[in-house]
């Protein structure tokens, strides 16, 4: 018997190790404001909790993002948000305790001063004045010394974002800049793709030099236009721009209904099939609105508790039908004012600001990656039941300490 146990361990590791690693997790750039200012948070059960790293890893989670700005301070448009804060000081620290906690990390440099998205991609205060040329060495000095400094301090990233949303470029141009000056790039028209992905390149270049094992994953969020992902994942092949990871924001509010996405992953695996795919900003409301939606999803998820947890259990149904989507975050997921004077627009995270509760779908999540479980292995059709673990190297310990896949009651287990 216990040959046979070890044939069928071995057996699992020679299928494991064919099967890509999964994440599952949020961005979480905030958390640090929501500690400091007191908020109360609990489990879904209402039980007061101290530390939310910890419940994101009882709960299964494995992989946290964090957004870094430029230099946020020195942002003067109109539109200034408080919660566009994350300097590199602040990222490093926060980073190092997603680290510590033993979470994978994902670093989104957003190369502004504020939000980077498809709408807006201005130029760091301090680089508007740059040539061209002087950009293209300006993000490679930044992001080798950014990538330098969350190395130094215990922060080094799994996963790197070059760009946030960049669907239509980035580093367009100043924030009051006129608009037909403003360099972003479009389908159909060849300005600015070259000035671009030379801007790619050099960040990557740095990526690669200071963080060599991290994976590079190229994010936009066309999500309902698929001539428009494809043209540009196209543009970067043309580049020869070194990638890893295809990376997309999804969003029901604003790109459309679950077939829409599914229009978007067939297009990718058709054309990129060697490319993994993440979904790396996703979300649905718990019970309001997201403001400026145009898509009314609530005839089949209304703004529940239950709305929300049966939206996220369907998108992992249909996520998990892609071997080669290995990512899923939600955006803004430790969202929660209770108890403290802090208020955001956002309303669609996994904790109930009314409450302080973290809502259904914050335990739903861990099954995009449980799903990869093996329901029913047996030895000679006989279930192993023992109560031990076994590392995937078939290595018997008493209970798992760090997160990875685990055999337990002859089941692989995601921890």
């Amino acid at each position: 018997m216990k040959i046979r146990h070890l044939l069928l361990l071995l057996t699992l590791v020679v299928t494991f190790s064919a099967m890509a690693q999964k994440y599952v997790g949020g961005d979480i750039s905030l958390l640090p404001e929501y500690i400091n200012a007191n908020a109360t948070y609990y489990d879904s059960k209402g039980q007061r909790i101290t530390s939310p790293l910890q419940l994101f890893k009882d709960e299964g989670m494995n992989a946290m993002r964090v957004r870094l700005f430029v230099n946020p301070s020195q942002y003067t448009g109109s539109d200034k948000d408080p919660n566009a804060c994350q300097d590199l000081e602040y990222v490093k620290k926060l980073g190092k305790q997603i680290k510590d906690a033993g979470f994978d990390l994902i670093l989104d440099f957003h190369y502004s001063d504020t939000w980077a998205d498809p709408a807006k991609q201005w130029t760091p205060a301090e680089w508007v004045n740059l040539s061209d040329e002087e950009l293209y060495q300006k993000i490679y000095d930044y992001t080798k010394d950014a990538l330098t400094q969350m190395c130094d301090a215990g922060a080094t990233p799994d996963f790197i974002q070059p760009g946030n949303e960049i669907s239509y470029g980035m580093l367009w141009g100043a924030y009051n800049a006129s608009a037909s000056s403003l360099k972003k790039c479009y389908m159909g028209n060849s300005a600015n793709w070259s000035r671009f992905t030379t801007l790619l390149y050099n960040a990557i270049k740095a990526c690669r030099e200071v963080c060599p094992d991290a994976k590079v994953i190229l994010h936009t969020e066309r999500t309902q236009q698929t001539n428009v992902l494809t043209n540009f994942y196209n543009q970067m092949n043309n580049a020869n721009i070194d990638y890893d990871i295809i990376g997309l924001s999804y969003y029901p509010s604003w790109h459309g209904n679950l077939s829409t996405l599914e229009t978007a992953l067939n297009a990718l695996n058709s054309s990129f099939a060697d490319k993994d795919i993440m979904i790396v900003e996703t979300g649905y409301p718990y019970a309001w609105a997201i403001p400026g939606t145009t898509f009314d999803y609530t005839s089949v998820y209304p703004y529940s508790d239950a709305g929300q947890n049966s939206f996220t259990a369907d998108l992992i149904t249909l996520l998990n039908k892609y071997d080669n989507v290995t990512g899923l975050f939600w955006w803004w997921m430790e969202y929660n004012a209770k108890g403290t004077s802090l208020s955001g627009w956002y309303n669609a995270p996994l904790f109930d600001s009314r409450t302080g509760c973290a809502t259904s779908a914050l335990s739903t999540m861990r099954k995009f990656i449980e799903s990869a479980s093996i329901e029913n292995i047996t030895d000679d059709k006989q279930e192993i039941t023992d109560d031990a673990w076994y590392t995937i190297s078939g290595q018997r310990i008493k209970r798992p300490t760090q997160h990875g896949i685990y055999i337990h009651n002859g089941k692989k287990v995601a921890m």
